[in-house]
């Protein structure tokens, strides 16, 4: 295998290599982005130091330093380095890998296998990992771009650590294409505001800033300066209104969301129409406001609901540009709504008493009897059938008993559950006079 890093190789083969290629840190230390991994105090860097490396999920966005920092962990731990990617390859080719490295542990060489893309394996390839990576014939280092609570099997993600990467901030980017100036020779034909744009055109991502920064050297004439049109002109690429991974991101759906609770459709549709703008996954959107229905509207208006659904539906049927107006519609009419967050604030303090109460015995008369020995233990016993009741209400108390009755909902006087307000208090009433007498 072909080694990146390998400073043998001819002048005019190293000079034809793409620039990102080129700048791959030779050290650990020299790795920008990510220093809660690779800086002085770094994960890895204290890995490193201690002399001892384990089996590692690395988890990030594409061009943010994974595969170039699993090579430089073999090369400073002293270790084989073997690469396989989950797309190209099967169950032989894992095979191949594994006997190669026994072999080599049987001379006293332990190997560091990076597998790309390692999501793309499915259940039985994940497990097949599971062996040699327990008898120390292979320390693991997998990347995805996934989440590999989602991906990845359990087995796997026992055995190893996730180590999380993260894209590129402004800085990082910016001290990546001074390298590359620096490398060339030259400084980049960008006044200060392009040079701003193409980082934002990266998108967190160094090997797409550098590849952009090559495409800018290859179109510009003597003496010749880009603004901000002429780069896009260039490139052919707009530059993100708001990286959909960072914090406008997480910005704007924040604002997007308290407009609607703060029952603001002018707000909440620009702030949709900001995010369909930049890019955004308008199905994530569709998410969101589903979230929105049962969270801040609930059953003050159960249409709510349905109507987001319905949305998320048409967006499926019609696909993009006119689908986003079925969102847009769902956007205005929950702003509108009336508003009531009772079931959620139910549910979460439900939550906390099945989890502070522990598994307690509903009471027996609730029970099924379906044995003798079920009956003669009083399961059943005493229980009211409520059709059979007048107005169709027992009174019973449901709750454990050691538990006692609790009250969770309250619905306040609005929407709809003005309705569910009355309904309740008159099972009140009635549970008080039949428990009276």
């Amino acid at each position: 295998m072909s080694d990146l890093f390998s400073a043998s190789e001819p002048p005019e083969m190293t000079s034809a290599r793409p620039l990102a290629d080129r700048l791959r840190p030779r050290t650990l230390a020299e790795v920008t982005g990510q220093e809660h991994l690779t800086g002085e105090d770094g994960v890895l860097t204290r890995m490193i130091a201690s002399g001892s490396l384990g089996s590692m999920i690395f988890w990030g966005p594409p061009g943010t330093g994974k595969t170039t920092v699993a090579r430089l962990l073999s090369g400073e731990a002293g270790l084989a380095f073997e690469q396989i990617s989950a797309i190209f390859s099967g169950v032989a080719d894992l095979k191949k890998v594994f006997e190669a490295a026994r072999a080599r542990r049987m001379s006293g060489r332990q190997t560091l296998l990076f597998v790309d893309e390692i999501h793309r394996f499915n259940r039985a390839q994940q497990d097949s990992f599971l062996p040699v990576m327990e008898d120390g014939t292979v320390i693991l280092v997998g990347a995805t771009t996934e989440n590999p609570s989602f991906e990845l099997n359990a087995a796997l993600l026992s055995r190893a650590r996730v180590l999380t990467f993260k894209p590129h901030g402004e800085e990082s980017l910016a001290e990546l294409l001074s390298r590359a100036e620096q490398t060339e020779g030259k400084g980049l034909p960008l006044d200060a505001d392009a040079r701003a744009s193409l980082i934002r055109m990266a998108d967190g991502d160094g090997r797409a800033a550098l590849t952009l920064a090559e495409e800018v050297w290859r179109a510009a004439r003597r003496d010749e300066i880009f603004d901000v049109a002429a780069l896009q002109n260039i490139v052919q690429r707009r530059a993100p209104v708001y990286d959909k991974g960072q914090d406008g991101h997480y910005n704007l759906i924040s604002a997007l969301h308290k407009s609607v609770r703060g029952s603001d459709p002018d707000a909440a549709l620009y702030y949709l129409c900001r995010m369909f703008d930049a890019g955004e996954d308008p199905l994530y959107l569709g998410r969101r406001l589903v979230r929105m229905a049962v969270e801040d509207i609930g059953l003050a208006d159960p249409q709510a609901l349905v109507i987001c659904n319905a949305a998320k539906d048409a967006y499926d049927y019609l696909g993009s540009p006119e689908g986003e107006l079925a969102l847009a519609q769902a956007c205005v009419y929950l702003a509108t709504a009336p508003k009531s967050n009772g079931v959620y604030t139910a549910y979460k303090a439900a939550m906390r008493s099945a989890k502070e109460n522990g598994s307690l015995l509903p009471p027996k008369h609730i029970l099924n009897a379906p044995t003798k020995l079920m009956k003669g233990e009083g399961y059943g016993d005493g229980y009211r059938y409520d059709h059979d009741e007048p107005d169709a209400f027992s009174g019973q108390d449901y709750f454990p008993e050691k538990m006692g009755r609790q009250t969770y909902y309250d619905p306040p006087e609005r929407g709809f559950e003005r309705e569910i307000r009355k309904r309740l208090e008159w099972w009140s009433k009635l549970r008080r006079e039949r428990n009276s007498t």
